[in-house]
């Protein structure tokens, strides 16, 4: 079997953006600014500009693969459990959003393309449930860049997309924020 560029188009140059970006990131120390200490500062200097970077450090440094977690805990401490939750679950919901149609735009349904057995029967399931499969997904994966590539790639629409995320990520947010606001009484009480 050979292997046409053509084909895989959309999928290289997505890949090659992504290089790109965590390439640039590295160089430019773009990454250093991501820093849980940071993003607090940010949060609490003032909060209308600060929840606006906020929102845009997260949608930036999800493209870049930064952990989501940082931006969960800087919330947290700045505004307590429930708001920082709430202030989480916006800016990752647009975050996603964000990424889904950055990637969607550079490479289209690009997954489609493939033609081996696994991504078809993959894609295939995907197609039949989107919801509920984005749901699960977002549940256990939150917002795990690799997976916000992947579904934008797919082929699922935007509302489909967001959903599935809208669903499945509460929860995860949810325990995550009563498990960081115990991790900070404890280190209080000790």
């Amino acid at each position: 079997m050979r292997f046409s560029v053509g084909r895989y188009r959309q999928l290289i140059l997505v890949f090659g953006f992504l290089t790109i970006l965590a390439v640039g990131a590295e160089i430019f120390g773009l990454r250093e600014h991501f820093s849980l200490p940071l993003l607090q500062q940010k949060l609490t200097q003032n909060k209308v500009s600060g929840l606006s970077l906020f929102v845009m450090l997260f949608a930036l440094g999800n493209l870049i693969q930064i952990p989501g977690w940082i931006f969960l805990v800087s919330a947290v401490l700045v505004f307590g459990r429930t708001t920082g939750g709430l202030v989480t679950y916006a800016a990752a919901i647009s975050s996603c959003a964000f990424t889904y149609l950055t990637i969607r735009y550079i490479g289209g349904d690009a997954m489609r393309q493939l033609k081996s057995k696994l991504a078809v029967k993959l894609l295939t399931q995907l197609h039949n449930r989107p919801i509920l499969i984005i749901a699960t997904l977002r549940t256990f994966f939150q917002t795990l860049p690799a997976l916000n590539y992947t579904l934008a790639l797919s082929g699922v629409s935007f509302r489909q997309y967001m959903v599935g995320t809208l669903i499945g990520l509460p929860l995860p947010i949810a325990a995550y924020c009563l498990f960081f606001d115990y991790l900070v009484v404890l280190v209080q009480h000790s």
